[in-house]
């Protein structure tokens, strides 16, 4: 399979300098990528029948996590916003689960997409991970699962959304909301996130739609979806080293497992 079966390619020429020059542009400026109809209507519904036949295999979990997604610190108390916990639902499937033939795996494994990427993240180059399970990932949020509000650890996240939830189930985010690198953690404005006194930034993706968004910095969540239909969204993982495998606590924590 090639991935101009895959991408369309027409509105998205991704080893266009141009297209990725304003991609480049459009990422450093706003923070985040949305790319609707990415992937060809066909493409989306096979991977979608393939999550349905896989979905017996997911592991699904309710975690209870504070926004940095680091163990809690006694030098502030329990419902200090450093502290104060959120909860995440969902289920997965893992790399390893993921068909060999899937173009989900082309994709994903594509020169000229990770060419694209490397351009507009500014990456040398990018790589797999090392362990047999968090390269590629299907997630999925059924009625009343969410993902909590949370910074990455990572500095870019891609995704694609497989299908979209009945209603309920948006992407939400705040831009700008700290600074990992100098430590500034930004307590007060968090809070405020936290309590619902600022109105986030919302993306209603509808399957097909490739995201990349920096969320280093951005404090973001999954609101709770709502209605029958399983919200499956796919992450692309990669590593700027090579070599590089998710901790074993980290594998526990989201896979269940540790190969």
């Amino acid at each position: 399979m090639d991935i101009k079966t895959i991408v369309n390619t027409e509105n998205y020429p991704l080893s266009d300098q141009e297209f990725q020059s304003a991609c480049h542009q459009t990422l450093n400026r706003t923070g985040v990528i949305v790319m609707r109809h990415f992937l060809k209507p066909e493409i989306v519904e096979l991977i979608r029948r393939e999550g349905e036949d896989k979905k017996h295999r997911a592991y699904f979990c309710r975690q209870e996590h504070n926004v940095y997604l680091t163990p809690s610190d006694e030098d502030y108390p329990a419902d200090h916003t450093r502290n104060r916990l959120v909860v995440s639902s969902k289920g997965c499937i893992t790399d390893d689960v993921i068909p060999a033939n899937s173009p989900l795996r082309t994709l994903y494994d594509s020169e000229v997409f990770r060419d694209f990427l490397c351009r507009v993240l500014d990456e040398t180059s990018l790589y797999e991970y090392a362990d047999p399970l968090s390269s590629i990932n299907l997630h999925y949020a059924e009625t009343g699962q969410e993902l909590g509000w949370h910074f990455d650890n990572s500095s870019f996240a891609i995704t694609l959304m497989i299908q979209e939830p009945e209603e309920g189930g948006a992407f939400e985010y705040v831009g700008g909301m700290r600074d990992a690198d100098k430590g500034e953690m930004n307590f007060e404005g968090v809070e405020k996130i936290l309590n619902g006194d600022i109105r986030p930034e919302k993306l209603k993706m509808d399957a097909g739609t490739l995201v990349l968004f920096r969320g280093r910095n951005a404090i973001h969540r999954v609101a709770p979806v709502e209605g029958s239909r399983t919200r499956m969204l796919t992450v692309l993982a990669y590593n700027s080293e090579p070599g590089i495998a998710l901790s074993e606590s980290a594998r526990m924590t989201f896979f269940g497992r540790l190969e």
